[in-house]
């Protein structure tokens, strides 16, 4: 079986008051990226924030923190793009990314498409009531070919990412028109707790996702679980031939105590192991993922 790609989900929206090892700032970002690539990690994946824990989806941002991490170690760099967006200028939203190109230094090496759109709002178990009632995740079919070119054009990696069924589709309709080149990277984001947008962090659930994956295609996956512990699904992923995306991004895991990014990546790279997988060095996620141009291969 291959080996096992496993990625650092470290910080995305979540807050501090059950784990505080979240990280917020560049520094703080920077440090787990080492710490989780030195355990195993060969992708890192961000969101930028506030001192405070708010979203920063300022340029200069990612600027910084890719540039610092690329001097602190050869982990592959996965920004976000944002969360929320209510259909918004295409163009806009890529900025972050557009800017950061401008100089190899500074180039991620991943370039994300959420390739649908999808009502985000917060469920509350307690109450059975929703909190929010109007947070939509849009991403029409012309943004996304947007997207699509502008990172073939930056000789970046599409790094595709499905919620259910129809963006999974949509993936297969992509990669018919030659709209994203094989191999392509797909990651199947599933949810729990107080986010329903996704397919459960369940067996069922993930074979959900996984039997609509085209079958006469190149197409790799993985697997996450926001607001769920996906520690309770990675035999399953790592048995079937998946790759595993995880961190205090997603969920807290309290189980372990109060761990940091990198004691979760070691966790899982143990498993791996213990399963008869061996863990994907950088390079072997280059050559797995085709990443043989522009910044992807970037020093």
């Amino acid at each position: 079986m291959d080996k096992i790609i496993i990625e650092a989900r470290v910080n995305e929206l979540a807050p501090r008051d059950e784990n505080p090892n979240v990280p917020f700032l560049p520094n703080e970002i920077i440090r787990d990226a080492q710490a989780c690539y030195d355990a195993g990690a060969s992708i890192i994946h961000y969101h930028g924030r506030t001192a405070t824990g708010g979203p920063d989806h300022d340029p200069l941002f990612y600027q910084k923190t890719n540039s610092a991490i690329r001097d602190a170690c050869p982990i592959l760099i996965h920004p976000t793009l944002g969360y929320v967006a209510h259909g918004g200028d295409a163009r806009e939203r890529f900025d972050a990314v557009e800017e950061s190109m401008k100089n190899p230094k500074t180039a991620p090496h991943f370039a994300p498409m959420d390739t649908g759109s999808v009502n985000v709002d917060w469920w509350n178990p307690e109450k059975n009531t929703y909190d929010t009632t109007g947070l939509v995740y849009e991403n029409s079919t012309k943004t996304l070919m947007y997207f699509a070119d502008r990172i073939k054009h930056h000789g970046l990696k599409h790094y595709l990412v499905s919620w259910n069924v129809s963006f999974t589709r949509q993936i297969e309709a992509f990669l018919k028109m030659g709209v994203v080149p094989e191999p392509a990277f797909v990651l199947f984001c599933m949810t729990d707790g107080i986010s329903l947008s996704g397919h459960p962090g369940t067996p069922e659930g993930l074979d959900a996702h996984t039997t609509f994956l085209p079958k006469d295609m190149n197409v790799l996956w993985s697997a996450m679980n926001y607001k769920g512990n996906l520690l309770l699904l990675t035999e399953k992923v790592i048995k079937s031939g998946g790759h595993i995306s995880i961190g205090l991004g997603d969920y807290p895991y309290t189980e372990l105590g109060q761990p940091t990014n990198a004691d979760i990546i070691a966790v899982v790279v143990k498993q791996a192991r213990a399963l008869g997988r061996e863990v994907a060095t950088i390079d072997d996620t280059r050559a797995m993922l085709g990443m043989t141009e522009g910044a992807a291969v970037a020093a």
